[in-house]
């Protein structure tokens, strides 16, 4: 377990807000959201990730309405937002992607607005737009930060190849790229032992990201780290064998180290080298308390490999 972590999960917010819908929030939203705001304070959590299109625009909204119920907050937390994404704009009420200067812009002065602050601490390209040009992006950055919108930005869902494009014009770097990983979702990690081997190959972009990011001093902020509960909280009749085992082994693992399920699944993730920031999403206050406890766990070489070959189902090379 690396030291100093004990601000390196996120608290993600797309739970917030009273679900994706058109309804107006409600004073239970309001009240759902300051509690789930204030546990993560409690556990140390002073990263809050955003977008633009969680519940429509209302996780940010109610988001705002704590910010200015307690002016001293902003100051105490570092705030982060995404966009790029336009929901149901294409064919059969698909998404698409949008990075477009005047989008963006647009964008982000409606998060500020909603999150009602006058900044951003850090403003993530949601998922790819393959229409993008890479110099465009760097112009609204340029404008952003100039306008004092944002201090620093980042990307998420992208590949080594598209971050590399992006910096060649952003020459003031990239500060994370937001990406799935987890335990069950590992694909970031079995690449990289999948090299000289008859394994099937499943890049996604993937191939290189760990080292790239610690190369480049960018930190992966991995999404879906509880794997919603597969292990730690569904029927053990509802796991097929393999789910079994490996939920098995983190149960035995939580009572080794007397801890909460949970936080043996973010242990894991926080033994990658690099800077790995987990993303939490549950709003009951009780489980966010909980994750803390990761941050004591001591998980051997061996513990952490039994873990990751179990969750597999298959032996390594």
């Amino acid at each position: 377990m690396k030291t100093g972590q004990s601000n390196c999960l996120i608290y993600g917010c797309m739970g917030l807000g009273g679900g994706w819908n058109r309804n107006p929030l409600t004073p239970n939203d309001e009240k759902t959201a300051h509690e789930a705001i204030y546990a993560a304070l409690e556990t140390g959590i002073e990263r809050f990730d955003h977008a633009d299109i969680y519940a429509y625009g209302k996780a940010e909204e109610v988001f705002g309405k704590v910010i200015k119920s307690n002016p001293g907050l902003r100051n105490k937390i570092i705030l982060q937002s995404k966009s790029g994404i336009m929901l149901g704009k294409g064919p059969d009420n698909s998404n698409i992607y949008n990075f477009n200067k005047d989008y963006l812009i647009q964008q982000v002065r409606g998060i500020l607005k909603r999150l009602q602050t006058d900044y951003l601490d850090i403003f993530l390209l949601h998922r790819p737009d393959i229409l993008s040009h890479a110099s465009e992006i760097a112009e609204t950055f340029h404008y952003l930060r100039e306008e004092g919108y944002v201090k620093q930005f980042g990307v998420s869902n992208m590949s080594v190849s598209q971050i590399r494009l992006i910096q060649n014009y952003w020459k003031e770097g990239l500060v994370a790229n937001q990406i799935r990983l987890s335990l069950e979702h590992s694909m970031a990690v079995d690449i990289g032992v999948s090299i000289n081997t008859s394994m099937i190959p499943y890049d996604s972009g993937l191939q290189g990201m760990l080292e790239f990011c610690q190369i480049n001093n960018m930190a992966i902020q991995a999404w879906g780290s509880l794997d919603r509960g597969l292990y730690t909280g569904k029927p053990h009749a509802s796991l097929d064998r393999k789910e079994l085992e490996t939920a098995k082994l983190v149960s035995k693992l939580a009572g080794k180290f007397n801890v909460p399920e949970n936080s043996i699944l973010l242990a894991w993730l926080l033994m990658i080298p690099g800077t790995i920031q987990p993303i939490i999403g549950t709003t009951k206050p009780e489980r966010i308390r909980a994750c803390k406890k990761a941050l004591e766990v001591k998980m051997s070489h061996e513990e952490w490999y039994e873990l990751w070959i179990t969750a597999r189902g298959k032996p390594l090379p």
